[in-house]
Formats: structure tokens, C-alpha cells, sequence
């Protein structure tokens, strides 16, 4: 009998010591992607070169996003901690 796919997907989770990479590995991603396809499509316009342009644009922006993030975030946790009032347990 095979596991079922819930227990496949829980095994293979990362230690919760990698959240401080992951998030903003995932994050730059996202935010690379949409940010480069936006500033794309406004300069060169929905052609042909797009499709060929806009995965350039998006890993120069990732290479510059991602190593961004490292040292922003916690600066922007402690921003937003300080604008936001915390949930009370």
C-alpha cells in the first residue's frame, strides 16, 4: 500500500530553521516575476519581443532581488512591527 500523499509531502518539509532563506527566496521570485513583466511590457510593449526579453529582465532582476531581501526583511519586520499593533494571544 502506498503512503498517502499527505505523509510523502510532511516528510520532505525543510527545518523551520530555513524559513529566514526560503521566504525570501520565494518572494524575490514572485516579485521579480511581476515586476519585471510590468516594466517590460511598458517599455517594449506586448510583441513578439517580449517573450524573448522578459525572462532576461526577470533574472537580472531576481539576481538583484534576492540577495536584496536578505538584509531588508528583518528591517521591514521591525518597521511594520512598529506601525501594526500584534494579535494578543
Amino acid at each position: 500500500m502506498r503512503p498517502s500523499s499527505h505523509k510523502v509531502l510532511k516528510s520532505r518539509k525543510l527545518p523551520a530553521s530555513y524559513n529566514a532563506l526560503v521566504m525570501p527566496f520565494v518572494l524575490s521570485i514572485l516579485m521579480s516575476c511581476i515586476v519585471s513583466a510590468v516594466a517590460t511590457l511598458i517599455n517594449a510593449g506586448w510583441t513578439t519581443g517580449f517573450v524573448a526579453t522578459w525572462p532576461y529582465a526577470w533574472g537580472a532582476s531576481w539576481l538583484v532581488g534576492f540577495p536584496s531581501l536578505l538584509p531588508v526583511l528583518p528591517i521591514v519586520r521591525r518597521i511594520v512591527a512598529a506601525i501594526v499593533d500584534q494579535p494578543t494571544s
